[in-house]
């Protein structure tokens, strides 16, 4: 994929890429990081769809909402990341399968033996969220106050994951966590800008 990148903007001026060189962005790491971030947010929605849907009895019932809030804020993630990788002159995997492997979220598969199982569940979520948490703040950590663009990004979608975690972890551990419901499913109250998908 990074040929191909490299092929169709050999001959390309794009000044927004030449600025960031100049402040010492490595652009093919960023977006590969981008493509990465995008991948594990996917995956992680298709993942958290099924993983919710799992959650029954009355005490399933009430963890489907914040399963709900934290899925559809990481398909607004996924969607955060698409336009920043082809600003930067990066293109996702033609091949879908490829693309939903180099997440690495297999272990978000559903518990077994009972696929119902709550705690596990739970667990499953937590892990995911600080995945995302690592890499995000490495996005962080490697565009501040050198790529504003992709820091703005990277810092809101790193500030709704540090919230899903704490939501995780007080369904998990009792652990209060200032956890306030969204006013609606998906409300993104930090990456909205960023993503269009979902707007009511």
């Amino acid at each position: 994929m990074e040929n191909e990148n490299k092929k169709s903007n050999e001959n390309i001026n794009v000044v927004g890429v030449k600025v960031l060189e100049q402040n010492g962005i490595n652009v093919d790491e960023i977006i590969k990081l981008l493509v990465y971030n995008a991948s594990v947010e996917f995956t992680a929605y298709y993942y958290f769809t099924n993983l919710r849907m799992h959650c029954t009895g009355p005490e399933g019932e009430s963890m489907k909402g914040i399963i709900e809030d934290a899925r559809l804020e990481d398909l607004s993630h996924f969607e955060s990341c698409l336009s920043r990788i082809y600003e930067l002159g990066g293109l996702l995997p033609i091949d879908a399968q490829e693309f939903l492997r180099m997440s690495g979220c297999e272990f978000l598969q559903l518990p077994s033996p009972k696929r119902t199982d709550l705690k596990e569940i739970l667990k499953k979520c937590l892990k995911a969220e600080q995945g995302a948490i690592v890499n995000w703040n490495r996005l962080c950590n490697l565009t501040i106050g050198r790529d504003p663009s992709t820091y703005d990004i990277a810092k809101d979608i790193l500030k709704e994951e540090i919230e899903h975690e704490s939501w995780f972890l007080e369904l998990l551990y009792e652990r209060p966590s200032g956890h306030m419901r969204r006013k609606y499913p998906g409300e993104r109250p930090h990456t909205h800008k960023h993503s269009r998908s979902l707007n009511i």
